[in-house]
């Protein structure tokens, strides 16, 4: 059998590539036996392929999506959809805080454009994209924090922190209106503390104590802590991605009105990031925290710990399993003791439609498409669901990821296959499976999911021989 192992380093520690290898203890190359044959340990043969190398053609730079993105006419374009994606809302939103963010996001978007298309090239972007973070986010959410004004899952957020001090439980025990449901594990309770402290006296109380806010931030950190994590170079700031991923309309509509998927969004493509990096004990940690907000998370946890094994063997990975699950359960033990039958009614069978109160989420996907021709169409809902997250998992144990990209495409995949199939679900929860495929790969600077294969080193030639005196 030929070794593929790299002359002069040792054997990685995980399963198929692994930590930082150390360079082990060179041995002198005996001189050939021949006049040009390559020294011992050698070949001509070219290096054998390995597991998860890429071997496809680096992308042409003509369709690089970095330097695409940096065209005048792209920028253009994509402010103009920007802008009439706000502008339906007024016209089909029966919302009034969508209507107004619609209203006020639309010629804030139109202006990012002008400016990308006259501005000089050089601080466009930057100028382009504050406008549109001013005017799509920071000014109707202000507005909306100053008024008290919010959709409905912000109240229950606040509503659950407030039983969790006064009562110990997260969750009415006896549900009347679509409003008095929960459908978030007791994590989720701890965003709405900072409205218990502040209260609603003034206006800066009003904005500080909004559980919207605290959304905002926990998004904003976690993103920028994976970025940091999965940046191959120093030399590249993130703030304007990341400024433009948030003045998007795919986050800044969620942020607005209210953004409790925000911080699910964020933990996820941190914990993928420190799974990749090895950091075990803080992936846990950050595994455990994302399968306490909500339930939908928790397929996070398989496709982290197998992303460990993949890279560095069986004990990282049930370490971080162990303190994920053992983490979460810890938080969710004491809802289950006490209002188990709660937890069940308003966490699962809610969101799936199958309680006496339907939930108000009713986007046309083809979920809900079905679950609209009555208990026939409901049942094949749940079972075309059940039957494409069997596949997603049957491809994740049998193609484990080898990288956070790989890692993120799969979670994505499976919650977008969830959130489509789903009896019930808005279009805004898609936006965590594109942010699971775009955030990870502007970090790491590479389009594709495999993970690079550091280049073979050159051997070194021998040293001439000495003529003899």
């Amino acid at each position: 059998m030929v070794s593929t192992r790299t002359p002069g380093f040792s054997r990685p520690r995980g399963r198929f590539t692994g930590r930082a290898r150390t360079p082990a203890p060179t041995i002198d190359a005996e001189p050939p036996a021949r006049p040009g044959r390559p020294p011992a340990g050698f070949t001509s043969r070219p290096f054998p392929r390995q597991r998860g190398e890429s071997t496809f053609p680096p992308t042409p730079v003509r369709w690089n999506p970095a330097r695409l993105a940096a065209l005048r006419w792209v920028q253009l374009l994509g402010c103009l959809i920007a802008a009439g994606w706000a502008a339906a809302f007024p016209l089909v939103s029966d919302l009034a805080n969508q209507r107004l963010w619609g209203l006020v996001a639309a010629p804030a978007y139109v202006v990012a454009g002008l400016l990308c298309l006259t501005l000089p090239r050089r601080f466009a972007a930057e100028a382009a994209a504050v406008v549109a973070l001013l005017g799509a986010v920071l000014a109707p959410l202000g507005l909306l924090a100053v008024t008290g004004r919010h959709q409905s899952e912000v109240m229950v957020v606040e509503r659950s922190a407030h039983l969790m001090l006064t009562t110990g439980d997260v969750y009415l025990p006896h549900p009347v209106v679509v409003t008095d449901y929960n459908p978030y594990l007791p994590a989720m309770s701890l965003f709405g503390l900072p409205r218990q402290l502040l209260g609603s006296s003034t206006a800066f109380a009003r904005v500080a104590g909004d559980a919207r806010i605290w959304f905002a931030l926990t998004f904003v950190v976690c993103l920028l802590a994976a970025w940091r994590l999965l940046r191959p170079t120093r030399d590249r700031a993130p703030l304007l991605p990341l400024a433009v991923l948030t003045a998007s309309p795919l986050i800044a509509l969620a942020l607005v009105v209210g953004g409790v998927d925000l911080p699910l969004i964020g933990v996820c493509c941190l914990a993928m990031a420190l799974a990749e990096r090895d950091r075990t004990v803080a992936a846990g940690l950050v595994l455990a925290l994302a399968c306490s907000l909500k339930w939908t998370a928790w397929p996070a946890l398989p496709v982290a710990v197998l992303l460990l094994w993949r890279l560095y063997g069986r004990r990282p990975a049930a370490r971080t399993a162990l303190i994920g699950a053992g983490a979460s359960a810890a938080v969710l033990l004491p809802s289950v003791l006490a209002q188990p039958q709660a937890l069940r009614d308003q966490v699962v069978r809610f969101p799936l439609g199958m309680t006496a109160i339907r939930t108000p989420a009713g986007s046309p996907l083809p979920g809900k498409v079905l679950a609209g021709f009555g208990p026939t169409g409901h049942s094949v809902s749940l079972a075309l669901m059940t039957l494409a997250l069997v596949g997603v998992a049957i491809w994740l144990v049998a193609r484990p990821p080898v990288s956070a990209i790989a890692a993120a495409d799969l979670l994505a995949a499976g919650l977008a296959i969830a959130f489509t199939l789903a009896p019930a679900g808005r279009f805004g929860y898609l936006a965590l499976p594109a942010v699971l495929v775009i955030w990870p790969r502007l970090a790491a600077r590479r389009w594709s999911s495999r993970r690079p294969v550091p280049p073979r080193p050159a051997p070194e030639a021998p040293a001439p021989a000495l003529p003899r005196s």
